[in-house]
């Protein structure tokens, strides 16, 4: 049996893999099965209209082909395999941003080995925002930005706002690149990206496999794997794992290896550091945002309690009057709004209008939980579980499965803190869900432009 040093390698140089890397294997497995010219699932090109769809097959040719050839009798369990690889990405429907499986006449595609997850690739923000920059300059119904996407590329320019001109040049040059490309050849890469970021940026509420430890046991296995980026926007190339001789399990590390790890570990130290242009570029901007709601950096339009004893502006802030400057924060974040109680009741009535609102009773729900005496606890626990979670609960609440297993054993040994991983995950699905539509509806537009027209007319009176 190989022998295994401090880095996870066997004596024999090689490393070895983790249980979630094995389990990649065996998908890939199965993928390459599939493919096969003979005995694989047919894929055909297919006519639409006035087009072609090159290179699909349908959910039930996937789900008949497993039955028949992976010894599965039971047809929801082919189902249950098939979207668990399509949630990995290792093949995907190529009309829905939903990485699912149906058994019906809905077409998909196998994606590229390149980006397998085995591959272990972990895209930064950038690459992400050269993708979306790079959509917007094809004038194809197929490319146009979901509204999610839209709003990720907003806030990607607003964070990267400083080199997003290098941005807008990278995913310029890679648009030409691929005008050079056959139009076939085209839309199966086209298809093939965006899956790809599908898996990696998920349409909110999806299943999101890159959040699990699969990549975290696979880094500690290899932990100077080579960092990957899709278009090369990153020169983070990390150090070469220092090579050992086998060394007995029971055996003092010597001198040369002790060195050896204090190079690397420090080496990782220094490649983790932030640099002390991009702290000061992060908080220039939080200044800028709220330099207004500081009154020692710009005086109120009443007088500043600090330094006076005048409460007027604590008390604006008490009331229940949403001024023009406190409904403008809203928009910072989904954070503002539910901090501020005028916020929250504007956001309530917006989610009451969508039949939404059970959310953020949870969650307020939760948040009271967190401040009830101890004694008090357990029933406030088994309200709240009636109440959103319980089976047939009136308020029922839209839960991933690993949240409801966790939240339900929590309950068991009921806490302050039982729901904290389901409040987690509601707040989550507001932020870029709800709180979204919320900051583009009609009802927060008029809200701010009143307020602004009241404010412009006060002006108004005062120079008359």
């Amino acid at each position: 049996m190989a022998q295994t040093n401090s880095y996870g390698q066997s004596s024999n140089g090689v490393a070895d893999e983790s249980p979630n890397m094995l389990v990649y294997r065996k998908m890939e497995d199965i993928i390459a099965r599939m493919q096969d010219e003979k005995n694989g699932i047919p894929i055909r090109t297919v006519k639409s209209f006035l087009s072609k769809i090159p290179s699909v097959f349908s959910g039930s040719d996937i789900v008949q082909w497993m039955i028949k050839n992976l010894d599965i009798e039971d047809q929801v369990e082919a189902l249950h395999l098939g979207t668990l690889m399509s949630a990995h990405g290792y093949f995907f429907p190529i009309s829905d941003h939903v990485l699912t499986l149906k058994d019906d006449g809905t077409f998909y595609r196998f994606q590229t080995p390149y980006f397998w997850p085995s591959n272990c690739w972990e895209p930064e923000n950038t690459d992400y925002a050269v993708y979306l920059c790079k959509r917007t300059m094809q004038n194809k119904a197929r490319l146009e930005l979901a509204d999610y996407e839209a709003e990720s590329l907003a806030r990607l320019q607003r964070a990267f706002a400083r080199k997003w001109e290098f941005i807008f040049m990278q995913a310029e040059a890679q648009a030409k690149v691929d005008k050079k490309r056959d139009k076939i050849e085209r839309k199966i890469l086209d298809s093939q990206e965006r899956a790809f970021w599908d898996v990696h940026r998920p349409v909110p509420g999806c299943v999101n496999t890159t959040e699990a430890d699969i990549k975290k046991s696979s880094r500690m296995k290899q932990p100077h794997k080579t960092r990957k980026s899709v278009y090369g926007l990153q020169n983070d190339v990390r150090s070469h794992s220092p090579t050992h001789a086998s060394t007995p399990e029971l055996k003092e590390p010597t001198e040369e290896e002790l060195q050896e790890q204090i190079q690397y570990w420090q080496a990782q130290l220094d490649r983790h550091r932030l640099k002390m242009s991009k702290v000061a570029e992060s908080l220039l901007s939080y200044t800028e945002q709220y330099i207004e709601y500081d009154p020692f950096l710009t005086s109120p339009e009443t007088s500043n309690p600090w330094i006076s004893d005048d409460n007027t502006l604590w008390e604006l802030e008490a009331s229940k009057e949403p001024v023009q400057q406190r409904v403008r924060r809203w928009g910072f974040g989904c954070n503002e709004v539910l901090k501020d109680p005028v916020g929250r009741d504007q956001f309530l009535k917006f989610l009451e209008s969508e039949f939404s609102s059970e959310n953020l009773w949870f969650w307020l729900a939760v948040q009271e939980l967190k401040k009830q005496p101890i004694r008090k606890v357990p029933n406030q626990v088994q309200e709240i579980w009636d109440e959103f979670l319980a089976p047939g609960a009136p308020s029922a609440i839209n839960l991933d499965s690993k949240s409801y297993d966790k939240t339900m054993q929590n309950v068991k040994d009921p806490g302050r803190y039982t729901f904290e991983d389901a409040q987690e995950h509601i707040y989550k699905l507001m932020k870029s869900d709800s709180y979204s539509r919320f900051i583009r509806s009609s009802a927060y537009q008029e809200l701010l432009q009143a307020k602004k027209k009241v404010k412009f007319h006060k002006r108004l009176e005062t120079t008359i």
